[in-house]
Formats: C-alpha cells, sequence, structure tokens
C-alpha cells in the first residue's frame, strides 16, 4: 500500500469564501445586512442558491426548496440571482491567489484550492499565506473567506470549515491520521448521507472505524470508492492541484419518498431539479453541451435519456426544454418512478466559452478533462 512517506510533503490551502452569494448581495444592499436573506428562487417555487448565516440558524441550506426554506424562516427575504456580479467578484478573488501561486484549482466561484508549496513570493509560510489572502479578500472585496491549511486537498477542504466563517484552521502532516480518526464519516468528501447511513449499519461511524476495516472490505461495500476511503481514513490524499481542472458534469438526483405515477407530478419534480441544477451549474462557472435524464422506476429499472447540443447551452431556457423534452420521451410512465436525475455534461469553463465568442473562433477550444482520481514551517 502506498504510505505518506511516499511523497513529499506538500503545502496545500483551500480558500472557501463564506455564504458567498448572500455575503454579495448584503454587501451591495445595505437593507439586507443582519437579515435572513435567501438568493434564488421565492417564497412559492424554485430552490435556494445560497442562504445568508442569519438564515442558516433557521436551518435554510441551499439546494433547499424555496418554499421548504420560507415555512423555517417566516422572515426570509428572497433576492435574485446576479451570476455576473458573482463571476466579476470571482474573478477578482483569484487574481488574489495568484499573486501567490500558479497552482490554483477553482471548484467553483467560490472556493478554491492553491499548492503554495513553492510559492511566488517565498514566504515559507502556507499558514501566513492563507491569512494574507484572507485579510486581501476582506479589503479588497469587502467580504470574508475562511481557510484551510493542510498536507493534501482532502484535509484542507475538510479544515476550512472547522472555523467557518472567517477562520482559518491549520492540520499539520503529524496530525493528518489523528484528526481522520475522530472525524465523522459524514464529513469525508463523497460520503453523502445513504452512503453514510450504510456505513452506520457496518459500524462505521468515524475515520477510526473506517480505518479499521481492510481494502478487502470497502472494495466489497463500496465498489470503486473503496481505495479513495481507505487512503482517506489515512490521512492519504496524492491528488495534485490541477489549474486545468475542469469537472465532468454538474447535477442532482433527487429520490421521492412516494412513487410517482402523474405526469403532472412528473413535470413539477423535473421543474425542481432544472431549478437546482442550473443554480450548481451557474456556481460552477461552466456550460455544457449535453443534457441527460436519469429515471429510476420502483421496481428499480433504470434508463437514461440524452440530448447534445452543436453549441453550449449557456441559458436556463434552453437547459429546461431539453431536460422537458426528454421527460416527454418517457412518458407516461406504467410503473411508478423513485428517482429523476438531471445532468449536464460536456463541459467547458463559461469564461473560456466567452472568450471563444469574442474572438469569433469558428471551433471552441479544447476541453480539458481531467478526473481527480520532514519538516515545513506551516
Amino acid at each position: 500500500m502506498t504510505d505518506a512517506s511516499d511523497t513529499p510533503v506538500r503545502k496545500i490551502i483551500h480558500i472557501d469564501m463564506d455564504a458567498f452569494f448572500a455575503s454579495v448581495e448584503q454587501r451591495d444592499n445595505p437593507a439586507l445586512r443582519g437579515k435572513p436573506v435567501a438568493v434564488g428562487g421565492s417564497a412559492q417555487r424554485g430552490v435556494v442558491a445560497a442562504a445568508s448565516y442569519e438564515a442558516r440558524q433557521f436551518g435554510v441550506r441551499s439546494a433547499m426548496p424555496s418554499v421548504t426554506a420560507a415555512r423555517r424562516c417566516p422572515a426570509l427575504l428572497f433576492v435574485p440571482p446576479r451570476f455576473e456580479v458573482y463571476r466579476e467578484v470571482s474573478l477578482q478573488i483569484r487574481q488574489i491567489f495568484a499573486r501567490y501561486s500558479d497552482l490554483i484549482e477553482p471548484l467553483s466561484l467560490d472556493e478554491a484550492y492553491l499548492d503554495v508549496t513553492h510559492d511566488k513570493q517565498q514566504i515559507g509560510s502556507a499558514i501566513g499565506i492563507a491569512q494574507l489572502i484572507r485579510s486581501a479578500i476582506r479589503a479588497e472585496t469587502q467580504l470574508t473567506a475562511s481557510a484551510g491549511v493542510s498536507y493534501n486537498k482532502f484535509l484542507a477542504k475538510i479544515a476550512s470549515d472547522q472555523n467557518k466563517p472567517d477562520g482559518i484552521f491549520v492540520i499539520r502532516p503529524h496530525e493528518g491520521a489523528g484528526f481522520v480518526a475522530t472525524l465523522p464519516v459524514r464529513r469525508f468528501y463523497g460520503v453523502g448521507p445513504k452512503s453514510a447511513e450504510r456505513m452506520a449499519g457496518l459500524g462505521i461511524h468515524l475515520g477510526a472505524d473506517l480505518r479499521a476495516k481492510s481494502l478487502h472490505f470497502l472494495a466489497q461495500h463500496f465498489g470503486k470508492s473503496a481505495e479513495y476511503l481507505y487512503h482517506a481514513a489515512r490521512g492519504i490524499d496524492h491528488r495534485q492541484v490541477k489549474p486545468n481542472r475542469i469537472r465532468k458534469s454538474v447535477g442532482r438526483e433527487q429520490t421521492h419518498s412516494e412513487d410517482l405515477t402523474a405526469n403532472a407530478a412528473l413535470h413539477d419534480a423535473l421543474e425542481r431539479i432544472i431549478d437546482s441544477v442550473w443554480l450548481r451549474i451557474e456556481k460552477s462557472g461552466v456550460v455544457g453541451r449535453t443534457v441527460t435524464l436519469k429515471v429510476k422506476y420502483a421496481d428499480f429499472r433504470q434508463i437514461t435519456r440524452s440530448q447534445s447540443t452543436a453549441a453550449p447551452i449557456t441559458g436556463k431556457t434552453q437547459f429546461g426544454e431539453l431536460a422537458r423534452a426528454l421527460l416527454g420521451q418517457v412518458l407516461p410512465v406504467q410503473d411508478g418512478v423513485r428517482l429523476l436525475g438531471l445532468t449536464l455534461s460536456g463541459l467547458a469553463e463559461r469564461a473560456a466559452h466567452r472568450a471563444s465568442q469574442e474572438s469569433h473562433r469558428a471551433s471552441q477550444p479544447a476541453l480539458h478533462m481531467i478526473q481527480e482520481q520532514r519538516v515545513f514551517d506551516y
């Protein structure tokens, strides 16, 4: 097995903006400051793209149906998203990152990894760099960011969430394995509610429980995720920070508590997924060419339907039309539908697409599909 000593210790920073969309709205509109704010949706329909910390105190979260959010927080103020503004601010923040490293891997408009093992300004301390970045973001954008500092991406991302909002957390190389041992498995990247429930059924609740399982055991129960879980439970993650990383797809699935059979109910469910997925697409800063609908029936049969376009899909209207057309191909349903999913793939960065349009190039820029598969002064 690969051991942590097999590769050089790196200095990785994960920067995560605090309630980014909502914070931008509160910054630009003083009347919203100190109040519960939801970006996206309305009290009647749609989904929440982002929630201010005042709204989160009531249990309002991103991707939550707006009706549920309004019920949890009657005083919630809904504001329409301004994605062009968020992109401009995101670009401003990335320019701050570039002062300290050329190895920057954006995950979305509001978060990114930086490898500062060989930092451009020869500061030598990842903690110091993270503090300088956070200070610059505050001074130049009037927004706050949280930072995680560690020796790999897995731990840096977890660390950035430890002291939110407006905080920093450091996990040094000799602390990684011990930190992960006490970590609830639900906080492992990629472990959702269903996976966590399955792990609980196997007696796996913490990182220490996961570490006690063999790779063979994990492969039997978790398939392709086994190697990742095996290494993560030991604080090991050899993935590099990839500046050209473009995710393969953006999507969402929704399992329904009751099987859906009526056309109207299926259309309503699809509209909620369209809203949710499009918000994720906007946040990711990408455009794509292929829309895929996934349908899982009550008997667990599963089908997919896809439609590709010659030019990237840049608007929600077109995305929604394609999704509805795909659903139309499977209606009416004879058996109940327990799950609907929608995905956009064939992705490219929105900024690259815009640059291509502005330069009137005949072809789209090449897509770089990249899968994520010793003493340091921290």
